[in-house]
C-alpha cells in the first residue's frame, strides 16, 4: 500500500485518482499505524510553505516522517510537499522545512514573465541520471508536464536536482537524495507524462 499523507493540504483525491488509474493500491491517510505498514509515502502540498509546515506539525506526523525516512522506505514529494524537504523559504522566513535536503526555496526570479509560473513547461533531465530514476523511458527535452508555483528549490549539492525547467531562467522541476523522491510539478495534472511518472514511483524498489 501507498499511503497519501493526509494533513490537511494538498491536492490529495487528484493524486489517490493517478494512483488508482494504474491499478495502485493507494490510500489518504494520517493514520500512524498504516503509514508506517505502507511500501512508499506520498507527501502532497499546495499554498504557503508556512502554512503547510504549521498543518504539518499540527498533524503530530513529523518524527514518524522522518522515522520513516530513515528507514529508506520511498517517499515522493509533490509541489509545495518538494519545498517542505528543505531547510527553508524566502516565502516563509519563520518557518523551518523538515531538513531532508540541505537548500532554501527561493522566489522565481523570471523578468518579463509572470510569477506565479502557471502552465506546462518542458522538463530538462540532469546527468547522470539516479540508479532509482523516476524518469525512466522518457525523452530528453521533449516531455511537458504541468507547473503551479512562485517558488522553487535551490539545493546546497546541486547534485540532488534531477530535472529542471526553464522559466526565465533555470528552475529546478525535480530532486532526489536517496530514497527521497520530489517533483515541484503536478505529475497527478501531467497527463500521461505524469502517470508514467507515478508508475515508475510505484516500481521502485
Amino acid at each position: 500500500m501507498i499511503a497519501i499523507i493526509d494533513y490537511g493540504v494538498g491536492n490529495l483525491f487528484s493524486v489517490e485518482k493517478a494512483f488508482a488509474a494504474l491499478g495502485a493500491e493507494a490510500k489518504i491517510t494520517n493514520n500512524p499505524d498504516e503509514i508506517k505498514a505502507a511500501e512508499k509515502l506520498v507527501l502532497p502540498g499546495v499554498g504557503a510553505f508556512g502554512d503547510c509546515m504549521k498543518n504539518l506539525e499540527g498533524s503530530g506526523l513529523i518524527p514518524l516522517l522522518k522515522e520513516e525516512v530513515a528507514t529508506s522506505k520511498p517517499l515522493l514529494g509533490i509541489c509545495v510537499g518538494l519545498q517542505i524537504l528543505f531547510d527553508g523559504s524566502e516565502e516563509s522566513p519563520e518557518a523551518k522545512g523538515l531538513g531532508f535536503i540541505p537548500g532554501q526555496v527561493k522566489r522565481i526570479q523570471a523578468e518579463g514573465l509572470k510569477v506565479p509560473h502557471m502552465g506546462w513547461n518542458r522538463l530538462h533531465l540532469t546527468e547522470p541520471r539516479q540508479e532509482k530514476d523516476l524518469f525512466a523511458g522518457l525523452e530528453q527535452d521533449k516531455e511537458y508536464v504541468y507547473f503551479v508555483h512562485s517558488y522553487h528549490a535551490v539545493p546546497e549539492d546541486k547534485a540532488v536536482v534531477t530535472a529542471l525547467t526553464n522559466y526565465g531562467g533555470e528552475v529546478t522541476a525535480a530532486v532526489q537524495k536517496d530514497n527521497i523522491i520530489a517533483t515541484q510539478f503536478h505529475p497527478e495534472k501531467s497527463g500521461d507524462v505524469g502517470l508514467h511518472i507515478i508508475k515508475n514511483f510505484c516500481d521502485l524498489k
